[in-house]
Formats: C-alpha cells, structure tokens, sequence
C-alpha cells in the first residue's frame, strides 16, 4: 500500500481544539459510612487499600506451537517476599485452544455494602473458543476452576461468540461483551449470567445501529453505557489486512446506551481519526460524566463528556505515525489499551507498535497534558534490557494500583497479531513488567528489580495478557 493511501486508512493526526473546563469535580462524596461487601464505597475508600501483594495474569499457549492449555498465573510482587516477581502457581484450563483474553470479577465495588456478596469468582474467557471459565480464588495464592461453561451453551442459547469484557453488575449478575454470532459475524452483543454462572441471555433488548462489539463501562447514576467496536472475529482471527479497514470490517463508532432501556441512545462515528476504537474508560468518580476511548489504529484518544444534557466527543490526544525502516508505511502507534488512576488524575496508554507508554495529566479531560514516558520494546529498534532480558514484542496490556504508585504491563495483544508483528514472540514468549509512577509531578521509570519471564515457562515460552489483583484495579471496579 502507498504511504497516502495507509494516511488515508489510519486517519488524520490534526487535534480538534476544544476550549472546556472539566464540569464535575472528583471527590464530592466525601467520608461515606464503612459497610460491609466487596470492593470499596468509594474511589476515595479504594487509594487507600493495602498494597497489591499478588497479582493474576493470564498466560497464552493459544495461536503457538505449544499445544498445551492456556493457564492463569498467580505472581508474587509482595516486595518484602523472597518469591517477589516469580509465578507461584499455575491453573491451566481443561482445554487446549481457548485464547484466554480480558477476565473479571463475579462482585466488584458496584455490589458493596451487600454482605451476601464477596469479590471470589474470576470469570474468565476464552475468547478463541467462546468457552468460559469461572475460578475460586478462595485460596487466593492457589485458585482452582470451579465451573466451566461450554461454547455449545452460549451458542444455542444466545447466538453469541468470542467473549471479551466481563464486569459485575450491582444485582450480582455478570455480563460479558460478544464480539461475534455463532458464524463469527458481527455485531456480536452482551451476555449475562446469573448469580450461579448461568446463562440467563442476551442483555440487549435492541443493538439496532451496532456494526462490531468490544469494550463497555457503564455509569449507572447517569443511566448510560458505552461500549466500542473493534471488527467481527472472522477478520480479526487471521491476523491484520489494511484492505480490510478499507472495506469497513473494522469500527469506528462509540455507542452511548439507556442503561435502563437496554438500547442504543445515541452513537458517534468517529471516522477516520477514530478507527478501532478499544479500551472504554469512565471516570471512578460515579457523578462524573466524563471518559475516554483509545483509538487503535488511528492511535488516538477520544474524550466524551455530558453537557446540557447531551453527549459531547472530541478528540484530545494524537500520537503522530513515524518511519521505521523497513516498513513501507508510517508506523501507527496502535493505542492499545489505557487505563484512568483511581483519582481519576492521570491517564496512561500503550503504544504496542512504536514500543511507549504515556502518562497524562487529565485533571482538565478536555486538555490532557504529557507528563510521563517510558519505552519497552517496540518495533523501532530500541534496545531495552531489564535484568539482561531483551524487551522483544512491545508494551500492551496495562494495570494500575489502586493507590497509583505502581503500574504493571504485559506484551501480548492476541496470538494471530503476536504472529504478524511480533514474531519473535513464539521464541522468546513474553514479559511482565512494573513501571515506578510518580503521583505528584508524573513521571514512569521501569524497576529494574521486577521481571517475570513468560518465555521461561516448565511447558515452553507462553505469552502474558490481562493482569488483575485480589483486591480490585482501575479496570475492573465500578462505583454506583
């Protein structure tokens, strides 16, 4: 393809100016009563949570040469732990192929202050063969699966595949994003299971105007979900084509949803400068209006907020493509993932492709500032080492502290576009790192003490993808 036509394809980088001040200041519902239940009252509540001691991080044989299970890795990053930065345990799944993905709780802090509940059950799919897992963390060190829902199920019940995003739900209840029907075409919808991890259906009661599926969050003070489009997996499972994204198989829309209604209330087409659209992040503050949606491959970060009682977006934040040799295109970004603190301060992203994350200052959301930087691997060529490890593949998936101190990253994006760009992958498998956030001026530095080594697994190099903690994370607790 030619350098006009990939600009063409991967969207402009010129910022929309936008003149605004951020319109619900964080921390209005100061000094809530304790209660009793999963998670925290409050954003407040959670920042000041005991220290993440283990972490779980899903590890990958899907898509490689390995025919083994995939397996869900507790890791020890208890600092005053011999054990710190090593995989003290492993449950591998019943099967071999799942494609293990993004994973969640049955109870966050959307369901606190209901004692019937607790924060126990990770949900976790495949999102390869629409298989779902939920595991006890009864002994948090030494999870054990406790029920496993076959695809046949989901399939015949719900016409659904490929599950993505999981969150709890105030009621108990779980709901998981779709990415496909039971042929692997979009748009894909939501499932729901029910307090015993059954299937009760399809959550949507009209999707009429959704092209793809993929992230969603939801604010339930503001009666609003969002979710975003990636593509249907019968194009993503076979790796990237730009002819693809010139034919319309990949997304550009954000959806805004009546929360109550179940049904599409408004949707923006981001258009060129908004092509895949992933990660959705709200505000943790639950009165707030305000988030975020990274934008793959135009490598841009989308802002919505309310205003008037209507749904604004602008673009905020455009990471511009560069030459890379050997390449017969500009370089994108491919903005990844990203994740808000806990404070809803700082917002930080991946890019997978150029090897950086970012951190931003985001206290005005419609004016983001650049305030950190730290490069691991990439396909620029820059030689990054820690404990004389090369950092082969680039930074991906991202988790944050609950007190912002400490942000954790792993390489692996999905088997087929490991494949693509990162080939190397198969060899060395990939990596889980800690970055040192500064939480006063900002500022990112890797720990050169922490490395967990994922290319030296007993069954072969494996490849890390999402990361969750015990005690809850920016990603997965939502406040009501």
């Amino acid at each position: 393809m030619r350098r006009r036509d990939f600009l063409a394809v991967a969207g402009t980088t010129a910022l929309t100016p936008f003149v605004g001040r951020r319109l619900l200041a964080y921390g209005q519902d100061a000094s809530p009563p304790a209660c009793h239940g999963p998670g925290y009252a409050s954003p407040k509540e959670a920042l000041k949570a005991e220290r993440e001691k283990l972490l779980y991080v899903t590890g990958i044989y899907t898509g490689t040469p390995i025919a083994r299970p995939d397996f869900l890795a507790t890791v020890d990053v208890d600092p005053s732990s011999a054990r710190c930065g090593q995989v003290i345990h492993r449950l591998p799944m019943p099967n071999v192929g799942d494609e293990l993905h993004h994973f969640g709780w049955n109870a966050c802090s959307s369901c606190h202050g209901d004692p019937a509940k607790s924060r126990r059950y990770l949900v976790i799919p495949g999102v390869k063969s629409t298989r779902i897992h939920v595991v006890d963390t009864v002994d948090p060190v030494r999870p054990k699966l406790h029920k496993v829902i076959e695809p046949e199920t989901i399939l015949s019940r719900t016409n659904l595949s490929a599950p993505h995003t999981s969150h709890c739900l105030a009621d108990g209840t779980i709901m998981i994003s779709m990415l496909g029907d039971a042929e692997g075409r979009g748009p894909g919808g939501f499932l729901q299971l029910d307090e015993n991890f059954d299937v009760k259906g399809r959550w949507e009661r009209n999707a009429d105007g959704m092209k793809f599926n993929y992230d969603f969050w939801y604010q339930p003070r503001h009666n609003v979900m969002v979710s975003s489009e990636w593509a249907a997996p019968q194009t993503y499972a076979g790796g990237f084509k730009l002819e693809d994204v010139e034919a319309g198989k990949y997304g550009t829309q954000l959806h805004f949803w009546d929360w109550e209604k179940r049904s599409i209330q408004r949707s923006f087409d981001l258009g060129a400068d908004g092509r895949i659209p992933l990660e959705v992040r709200f505000h943790h503050d639950p009165a707030s209006t305000h988030g975020f949606v990274g934008a793959a491959l135009s490598s841009a970060v989308w802002h919505w907020h309310k205003l008037n009682g209507q749904w604004h977006v602008e673009k905020v934040i455009a990471v511009e493509p560069i030459e890379v040799e050997g390449w017969d295109f500009p370089v994108p970004g491919l903005i990844t993932d990203i994740l808000v603190s806990m404070d809803d301060r700082f917002l930080y992203f991946s890019n997978w492709l150029h090897g950086d994350i970012r951190q931003y200052d985001i206290s005005d959301p419609s004016r983001p500032k650049l305030v950190g930087q730290v490069w691991c691997g990439g396909v620029t060529g820059r030689d990054v080492r820690v404990r004389d490890r090369k950092l082969s593949g680039g930074p991906q998936m991202l988790q944050l502290s609950l007190d912002g101190k400490r942000l954790y990253v792993t390489s692996s994006l999905l088997s087929a576009w490991d494949n693509q760009f990162y080939p190397d992958m198969t060899r060395d498998g990939s990596w889980l790192l800690q970055i040192d956030v500064d939480v006063q001026r900002g500022g990112l530095a890797i720990n050169e003490d922490f490395l967990v080594d994922f290319g030296k697994e007993p069954d072969g190099p494996a490849r890390a993808h999402e990361i969750r903690f015990p005690g809850g994370d920016c990603s997965s607790d939502i406040f009501v």
